[in-house]
């Protein structure tokens, strides 16, 4: 593991995608247009999302110790991610996503996540190396406060860059983790967690990442749901409209935006142009079903020419 440009600290799941045109009512059915079965987790998906992007990737996760996690760990080294970390749990299930979309590109989850398939501070403490190895951490804030605090710590004692993505509800939890981290993305919900108020337009946005800006993080990146990204630094900000893509399912777009995200700070792009090329990333993601991402050089130049000038 040692060179790693970045570990990711996140979920690890088998992914069920089931396109119908509508959801049943209760005591009816519905055909499934299509399915798709893959690796997926946000930890993975944002993994995956790195690989494709040229990064030197690890993952930190748990999965059982059953076949289907075999499967998953099996299609992560195929896509280029270094797995050693992940922790295989004696006797638990690997987790289970179902990702339910309808013709208007609405989604829903059933989730089979119990607590084994999360991480636990004693699973952090055993990938301690690792963490300390790697560039950045791209740590995911849907585990336990404990672990991802634990994960940042570590990180952060060793000088490096740590990427929160998400916000835990603990608020003493959200204090010490803004405090150890170097950026922050948020999705709206998140930010409403964190701030109070989820923004509605661009100014917005802004308002709120210099807002968090002053709790620890150098970079913000604060999504205004349906407009754009909000991008706020100690010297700068900018708003960033997303790109003219039609949606099919926007699961995944925002592991592929904090994916394109950390890579870009860790090729030292100046921050504008880093802001750009995560909202291409996150538009190369919804245009098909499911998390997993498809980061290819041609589709990022496609996304960057769709992103309108504000």
């Amino acid at each position: 593991m040692a060179g790693l440009d970045v570990l990711v600290v996140g979920q690890v799941a088998r992914d069920l995608v089931l396109l119908v045109d509508e959801v049943p009512p209760a005591g009816s059915t519905a055909p499934v247009r299509r399915r798709r079965e893959l690796l997926g987790g946000k930890g993975a998906n944002q993994a995956v999302a790195l690989a494709q992007l040229g990064a030197r990737v690890g993952l930190l996760g748990v999965v059982g110790d059953d076949e289907v996690g075999e499967r998953l760990l099996a299609r992560a080294r195929a896509d280029g991610v270094d797995v050693a970390p992940v922790v295989r749990r004696s006797g638990t299930p690997t987790g289970l996503i179902v990702d339910l979309v309808d013709r208007a590109a609405r989604w829903r989850y059933l989730e089979d996540l119990p607590e084994p398939t999360l991480l636990a501070p004693e699973d952090v403490a055993g990938a301690a190396d690792a963490l300390r190895g790697a560039r950045a951490v791209l740590v995911q804030l849907q585990q336990p406060p404990a672990a991802a605090l634990a994960a940042a710590r570590t990180a952060r004692s060793a000088g490096r860059l740590v990427v929160l993505d998400g916000a835990p509800e603990d608020r003493a939890a959200a204090d010490e983790l803004l405090a150890l981290a170097d950026v922050l993305r948020a999705d709206a919900r998140e930010v409403a967690l964190l701030t109070g108020d989820e923004p509605t337009d661009a100014d917005g946005g802004l308002a709120a990442g210099r807002k968090l800006l002053r709790r620890g993080p150098s970079l913000l990146a604060v999504e205004v749901a349906g407009a754009g990204n909000a991008f706020v630094w100690p010297d700068g900000e900018v708003f960033v409209p997303l790109s003219e893509t039609p949606t099919v399912d926007d699961t995944g777009a925002g592991d592929a935006f904090v994916a394109a995200l950390t890579l870009g700070l860790l090729r030292d792009e100046p921050r504008d142009r880093v802001a750009r090329y995560a909202v291409a990333a996150a538009g190369a993601t919804v245009g098909h079903p499911g998390g997993r991402p498809a980061l290819t050089p041609e589709a990022i130049r496609e996304q960057l020419d769709r992103i309108p000038d504000r």
